[in-house]
């Protein structure tokens, strides 16, 4: 028999969430990024314990165990879902695969995290669960493959962490290309929504992620204007020679963040950068070094 047990983080606490398994690591995340004066942390000791609490009362924040496997979780998703529709839902897995991640997105998961991953990543994305009043409409699936991905993302910056993460758990890439893909990819959504989408959460932003044999293709097309790569004076890309940092003032002076080198980052960390016409559509490509098959190893695949 599965047993409840509630710790209360506070006198009157408004806002419940609910850890699955009994991790003292990931209790500990969730207190320190939980204001004990809003929030109390109930615990149940696995999925179908979950499932049977959710049913008599809501949560906002729900957490899976790690030890738990992606195809477990899911499932539990799919049938909160369907009494729970708005309940922010973090997915931590033992093993998950491409195919386990697509369907916690279609599902409207807030995130997804399988083992190893880091627990301030896992700090960041509940910070962003729990501050974040609408969510569960910021990413719509169009199509998806673990090979080719299609959807339209809100143009917020919490909505591009979400993809982000779910499109690190999805890519199927050797070291160090998965971390480079990522980082280039991250900065030029991050472009896309904050200069062609103005952070208008009522605009989106268009995202496909094609992983071939030899390469991985990431498309993003947004619904600004459009402009021309050396007539972005905000940019770093747009310095003149004899002034490596001019874009640094004319962020400041229009009260901008601080930044402007996500395109020469890009650049740097991807085989080709290539911007369509208008200037709102860009295509990132990374050409992967696969190993040549051995002599050896082929006399063995003969031989069988």
């Amino acid at each position: 028999m599965n047993v409840v047990s509630q710790i209360e983080m506070g006198p009157f606490p408004v806002r419940t969430a609910l850890l699955v398994g009994g991790d003292s690591e990931i209790e500990a995340q969730l207190r320190n990024s939980l204001d004990p004066k809003a929030w109390a942390i109930q615990h149940v000791a696995d999925n179908s314990a979950a499932l049977a609490l959710a049913q008599r009362k809501g949560f906002d924040l729900i957490v899976t165990s790690d030890k738990t496997t992606g195809k477990e979780d899911v499932e539990l998703l799919r049938k909160l879902r369907g009494i729970r529709p708005h309940t922010r839902f973090i997915i931590l897995t033992d093993q998950g695969t491409p195919n386990d991640v697509i369907t916690s997105m279609r599902a409207h998961a807030f995130s997804y995290f399988s083992k190893p991953f880091a627990m301030d990543a896992l700090a960041f994305m509940i910070q962003h669960a729990i501050e974040d009043p609408s969510w569960d409409d910021g990413i719509d699936v169009i199509s998806a493959t673990p090979e080719w991905i299609r959807i339209f993302a809100r143009c917020d910056f919490k909505t591009a962490d979400r993809v982000v993460q779910f499109f690190d758990e999805i890519a199927d890439l050797p070291d160090p290309e998965r971390g480079a893909v990522g980082m280039a990819f991250r900065e030029m959504l991050i472009n896309a929504i904050e200069h062609g989408g103005n952070l208008d959460p009522n605009q989106q932003v268009e995202i496909s992620y094609v992983r071939a044999r030899h390469m991985v293709k990431c498309r993003i097309s947004d619904p600004g204007e459009g402009f021309t790569l050396d007539e972005i004076p905000h940019s770093a890309i747009a310095n003149p020679v004899d002034d490596p940092v001019r874009h640094l003032d004319y962020r400041e002076e229009h009260g901008m963040r601080p930044g402007g080198f996500g395109v020469m980052l890009a650049q740097g960390l991807v085989d080709e950068l290539v911007y369509n016409e208008q200037g709102n559509e860009v295509v990132l490509i990374k050409y992967l070094d696969l190993v040549p098959e051995s002599p050896e190893s082929r006399n063995v695949d003969d031989a069988a």
